[in-house]
């Protein structure tokens, strides 16, 4: 268990291109998907190098990691994997991003390189580990051969090579200066791999490699660059998906001092000026006349109340997520309950609007660009597109970003083609940016959703059958249709919650009935758990309440035959003081998930005004179990930032849509947790002998213990989220 330790030192230094330029040496590479070891090596020269790694013989290791870092701590988990097996130094790595490359370093889920559903340490784990023990065994054969002893006889220390019986010590980097490799990397299985027993790195605390240039200010975010002759650029989008500019009046726009030019573009008209504010001010001044298309008129208040009726329709055909013995056991419950749940649109709120910089050359046959994004090589592919030039003709740098969420990561990455085709039309470099105003605009929202939910209950608690039915668009279909359709247009995005593998639900039926009303959407963080959690929690304490049960109780007697669940609901009952009877106006809500094999748990504490309807969170704790934990303390504030980012879409945060139009515009009015609103959070993060599992989304099931806590200080339940003050206020009253 751990609970926020000291974090340690980390240096950087020299990134891995100048690494390169310094090194005559040996090379050894691996140029294949990870845990593959065919490989022919290079011969010595001074440097020893991998795909993953590059020992300089002054010893400094570079390790370099595909995980996109948007504040999450993936670059250094991955690298802390290498080091650890390879047993590197810590104090001498320095972590770079990989060159972009899906065969070698894609992740082994989605086998491109895409950083998303708290997937990188969990996926890349095992076979990072088996290449740095490949090349650890390389470094201790060298040795070897070199003094004329047995491999058996030769350990390791961290950046050394040791033969105990003589004594004698050899340096990594002394090892690259005269290794001789073999044309095949050595064998290696899990079998060989260390001990966790043995773990210098694995399961302390470190500090995140990212963390001393974004303190000190240093650390470049794409909006940071700067490029010679560079001008900038701005988009007035279509209001609606599909739609175009039919009519134009750009006068006014072009007499804007500092404008360079106004593009006409498929989706919207693109603003091309000297400085950014003159881009934002012509933008301003365009008048456009935009082409009706179906979504012209969708409204998201009367769409949802369709969504409602529709789910609640088991006439109607829906997709199975998930399925299990048969429903129709249902008829043998004692206590039967329903229930409609609905979900609004939620926005991304990252730190950083989107934003690029391109560099077309003259004759638009190449381009350079500079972003931060979730999938580089989707990125890199979408701007070849949009150029109609092959990809190897894109060189893309991957940044830093400013929070992603999953906005930073579709298919036409189209914030990146803006600047692409912006610098192709001004034949110049061209750093688009858009407003927050454009952010929400144009936002790509986590999907609106109605659930319809039915229960059995025996007369013991336990649940005789379980029906659940969502309606909805999905998000997967407009972000990513290739993929959508590769995945045989399953509603991935809208479903990934509904189940809940830890309770026992013998009899069950989740399935979708899919909506298609033309909006912009996206995965969130958490993609579909967030609202799922407010759905399935809450109504599994309308269950414990119909049964007359403890919520703490009746989830125990759920989850009886899954020890590891048990362990985190007893930690965090007695973390809670869940007992503990709290004073009037306010109340405990829990929530347990068991997401993608990552264990949480969670309680809230609220209070609420029963004249105004507000809702203060004031305490929130969290018990999780991921496996093994990589790096304890960055787990814990991964889940404290989760639960402050999740609490608005529980409490305040809702897009709406009149007209196909967005009506939210910044953050006056589409409310964000303010500094005010943070509760107390107290994390326990139970390591377990498990394999390590995501992390990064799991916090954003916080929304269910909210809902439950707002029910327990009330007596009234709120079924739409967010939980505003109106609705809360008319559920008391009804």
């Amino acid at each position: 268990m751990n609970q926020h330790s000291k974090a340690l030192g980390h240096r950087t230094g020299l990134n891995r291109r100048e690494a390169l330029a310094t090194a005559a040496g040996l090379t050894f590479s691996l140029m294949l998907p990870v845990g593959k070891d065919e490989s022919a090596f290079g011969q010595s020269s001074g440097t020893m190098q991998t795909a993953w790694l590059t020992i300089r013989p002054d010893g400094m290791v570079t390790i370099v990691s595909p995980a996109a870092e948007m504040g999450q701590g993936s670059r250094t988990s991955l690298a802390l994997i290498i080091a650890e097996e390879l047993d590197a130094d810590w104090k001498r790595v320095q972590v770079e991003m990989s060159p972009l490359d899906d065969a070698v370093y894609g992740n082994p889920r989605y086998k491109i390189m895409y950083t998303a559903g708290s997937a990188s340490v969990p996926t890349y784990f095992k076979p990072l580990r088996l290449h740095a023990a490949q090349a650890r065994r390389v470094l201790i054969d060298s040795v070897a051969e070199k003094w004329g002893v047995p491999a058996a006889e030769l350990a390791t220390e961290p950046g050394v090579v040791v033969h105990k019986p003589s004594g004698r010590r050899m340096t990594y980097g002394e090892i690259a200066s005269f290794a001789r490799v073999p044309a095949t990397l050595p064998t290696v299985t899990e079998a060989d791999l260390k001990p966790a027993t043995d773990f210098r790195y694995i399961g302390k605390d470190v500090l995140r490699v990212d963390v001393p240039s974004k303190v000190d200010g240093s650390a470049q975010y794409a909006i940071d660059v700067q490029v010679p002759g560079m001008l900038y650029g701005s988009v007035l989008r279509a209001p609606v998906e599909s739609s175009g500019p039919s009519d134009l009046d750009k006068q006014e726009a072009s007499k804007t001092p500092g404008v360079v030019d106004v593009v006409t573009l498929p989706y919207g008209i693109g603003i091309v000026a000297r400085t950014p504010e003159a881009a934002f001010a012509a933008k301003a001044k365009l008048k456009v006349n935009w082409s009706a298309v179906p979504g012209s008129k969708f409204n998201s208040v009367e769409a949802l109340e369709r969504y409602a009726e529709r789910a609640k329709d088991l006439t109607a055909d829906g997709k199975a997520w998930d399925k299990a013995g048969d429903v129709a056991a249902m008829s043998q419950a004692k206590t039967i309950v329903e229930a409609v749940y609905r979900t609004d649109y939620a926005y991304h709120a990252q730190m950083e609007p989107l934003n690029a910089v391109a560099s077309v050359d003259a004759e638009g046959k190449a381009a350079e660009v500079w972003c931060g994004t979730q999938a580089p090589t989707i990125a890199r592919a979408a701007v070849a597109r949009a150029l109609n030039i092959d990809a190897g003709k894109v060189v893309l740098h991957p940044m830093l970003l400013g929070g992603g969420f999953g906005r930073r990561g579709h298919y036409d990455a189209e914030y990146v083609v803006d600047a692409a085709l912006l610098s192709r039309a001004a034949k110049a470099p061209v750093k688009v940016m858009w407003t927050r105003e454009d952010d929400i605009r144009n936002g790509r929202f986590r999907p609106m959703t109605a659930h319809y939910l039915k229960a059995g209950l025996a007369a013991d608690g336990q649940v005789v059958a379980w029906r659940h039915r969502v309606c909805s668009e999905e998000a997967l279909a407009f972000q990513d249709g290739p993929r959508f359709k590769a995945r045989k247009e399953t509603a991935i995005f809208s479903m990934l919650g509904t189940e809940q593998p830890s309770y026992e639900l013998p009899n069950r039926l989740i399935d979708h009935v899919r909506q298609v009303d033309g909006m912009r959407l996206s995965s969130m963080r958490g993609t579909g758990n967030p609202p799922n959690a407010f759905v399935t929690e809450s109504f599994m304490d309308e269950l414990a309440h119909a049964h007359k049960a403890d919520p703490m109780e009746f989830r125990r007697g759920l989850v009886a035959k899954v020890p590891r669940a048990l362990t985190v609901l007893d930690t965090l009952s007695g973390m809670s003081q869940w007992q503990r009877k709290r004073s009037h106006g306010r109340g405990l809500g829990l929530c347990f998930r068991n997401e993608d094999g990552t264990l949480i748990g969670m309680v809230a504490e609220v209070s609420v005004d029963r004249k105004t309807g507000v809702v203060k969170v004031s305490n929130v704790w969290a018990v999780i179990d991921a496996g093994l934990a990589v790096q304890p303390d960055n787990i814990a504030a991964q889940i404290e930032g989760a639960i402050v980012y999740t609490m608005g879409a529980a409490l305040s945060e809702r897009v709406t849509i009149a007209n196909g139009t967005v009506e939210q515009s910044n953050f006056y009015d589409y409310t964000v947790p303010r500094m005010s609103d943070v509760p107390a959070i107290e994390v326990k993060v139970l390591s377990t002998p498990n394999p390590p599992s995501g992390i990064g989304e799991m916090g954003g099931n916080v929304t269910g213990a909210i809902a439950n806590a707002v029910a327990a200080a009330t007596g009234a339940r709120v079924r739409h989220m967010p939980l505003v003050p109106e609705r809360v206020l008319a559920a008391m009253r009804s």
